[in-house]
């Protein structure tokens, strides 16, 4: 394009005018009017990651490109202008990538040996050219689930060279789906991926299961069984297989298991002296001991991440208007959490900054000293939100159309989306990213 201009003219207000123009003046050897080119240059893309798929691969580059999709992080595998497979493709290319403005670009391959699929991997900046980190590598058994693992732990390494912080999509979910009604209630114990896939079941009962909480190291389960006609009770089971052990065969109803941070520790809230108070038991059973010894019902105590401390509900308050309170294991004491109305089911983050908690019949979360800082609405199901492993994503059950539906959010401004049941969901919980 070509614009006749005076000689005299000051290019500056006018470059200040068109940000989006880029003006590269080129002056004729005569007088005026001298002419100017104008080369236009497309505006700075949203997309924060190009991902280009990964050369050899068709398993990996799916499940990787859907993990980054769900989180803040806006990513294409569109319109890119070459396919390289890792960073030293791009020699004499970068400034094409460059004029993308897409700050970030991920490439690999794949290649099998003695039965493993070996990927090589590396994320780039764009704008400096260089390898974040250098090249990563990954080896994996060449079966289904073994490569839909080693997606997830790519999508995590991917995730934290670009923002900093850990990845969450190698942790699990467990949930609970339950079909038919009274007699006929059958309740199963299932473990999903963290991107809604690959659920199967871990146990199936006649009755209710409740309050599944997973150990530290992403093993095992607690959670409690209630039968017909019968207490409800705590067991530990191996996700990997195997009987589940009873740790509570107390009368009365024992609910809400909560592991220590070491795994050998085991809270949980029980009537069987009366009115339900919290109470501590090793993860294997035996060595109990109550903790909070108030005249009012204490309920669903959840540890701390440092393990210093531990929240759970008291009706202290009055009957309706239950509140969240802390208890400290060095000094005994014990302060109030939450403030206003309704407050029950309280959970940690991984660091200790954020509590989610159901908020009246809402889904919530609130800072460690109380202050609401999410509401996530009614879910129909008057259940709390779990936090995944980073803080940055949330999963919680509700219902819609009659269905159970699992619902994962982001709580950075990426997308959510929801995997439905084949009856009602409960309790949906997030697993520790494997160690």
């Amino acid at each position: 394009m070509k614009l006749s201009l005076p000689s005299t003219l000051n290019l500056t207000p006018l470059a200040l005018l068109l940000p989006s123009l880029f003006l590269v003046p080129v002056y004729t050897a005569t007088a005026a009017p001298m002419e100017i080119d104008v080369t236009v240059v497309a505006p700075r893309q949203q997309n924060q990651v190009a991902f280009v798929p990964f050369a050899g691969d068709s398993v990996l580059s799916p499940i990787i490109l859907n993990d980054l999709s769900q989180t803040e992080l806006t990513v294409t595998n569109k319109s890119l202008p070459q396919q390289p497979r890792s960073s030293s493709e791009l020699t004499g290319t970068l400034p094409v990538w460059q004029n993308l403005g897409i700050p970030y670009l991920v490439v690999g391959n794949t290649r099998t040996e003695r039965g493993k699929v070996i990927t090589d991997y590396e994320v780039i900046n764009v704008q400096s050219g260089q390898v974040i980190e250098g090249k990563q590598t990954l080896s994996a058994d060449n079966n289904q689930q073994s490569m839909r693992y080693a997606a997830h732990v790519i999508a995590d390494k991917v995730y934290e060279l670009i923002t900093g912080t850990p990845g969450d999509f190698s942790g699990r979910i467990a949930y609970i789906e339950e079909t038919g009604v009274g007699n006929n209630k059958v309740s199963r114990l299932k473990v999903m991926d963290a991107d809604g896939e690959n659920a199967r079941t871990i146990t199936e009962v006649q009755g209710s299961i409740f309050s599944p909480a997973w150990s530290p190291d992403g093993t095992r389960i607690a959670y409690a069984v209630q039968r017909e006609k019968s207490y409800p009770v705590i067991y530990v089971q191996n996700i990997s297989g195997g009987g589940a052990n009873v740790i509570t065969p107390y009368k009365g109803s024992n609910l809400s298991p909560s592991f220590s941070p070491d795994g050998s520790k085991i809270l949980f809230s029980s009537s069987f002296e009366g009115s339900a108070g919290i109470y501590e038991i090793n993860a294997s059973g035996g060595n109990l001991r109550k903790l909070v010894n108030w005249p009012s019902s204490e309920v669903q105590p959840s540890y701390a991440p440092d393990g210093k401390s531990f929240l759970f509900v008291s009706d202290k308050a009055g009957f309706n208007k239950p509140q969240i309170y802390r208890y400290e294991f060095g000094s005994g004491r014990t302060t109030q959490v939450s403030r206003g109305g309704y407050a029950t089911s309280p959970q940690f983050s991984s660091d200790g900054s954020q509590i989610a908690f159901l908020s009246g019949r809402s889904a919530a979360v609130m800072n460690s000293g109380g202050a609401v800082t999410a509401n996530l609405g009614n879910t129909g199901i008057d259940e709390a939100p779990s936090f995944s492993p980073n803080g940055k994503r949330v999963v919680y059950a509700s219902t819609q159309g009659g269905k159970g539906v699992l619902t994962i959010k982001s709580l950075a401004g990426g997308k959510a989306f929801g995997k439905s049941g084949q009856g009602i969901i409960r309790s949906p919980v997030w697993s520790p990213n494997p160690k």
